[in-house]
């Protein structure tokens, strides 16, 4: 029973750096690497853009999955000490 403890650990460390990538695209009021693509060109308008609006819900749903994984493998290695 060790396959799944693998397949969810590399799928965990996966989602880590698109995680991590996409936390660091967001449009932030000081530098960040959202300027590094042209997000501090853009003038400060009243409302959020389609495409920042997308990054969040996508941001939000890797972290979904990315906590799962987590409570997947904490519930893996609590039913196989062995493993």
């Amino acid at each position: 029973m060790w396959w799944p403890i693998l397949t969810l650990s590399i799928v965990l460390v996966i989602l880590s750096v698109i995680l991590t990538g996409f936390i660091l695209l967001h449009k932030n009021r000081g530098g960040g690497l959202s300027d590094l693509f042209g997000g501090g060109m853009s003038s400060s308008m009243g409302g959020s853009s389609m495409a920042e609006r997308n990054l969040d819900r996508l941001t939000l749903v890797i972290g979904i999955i990315w906590l799962a994984c987590i409570v997947g493998l904490l519930v893996l290695y609590r039913t196989h000490p062995g493993a």
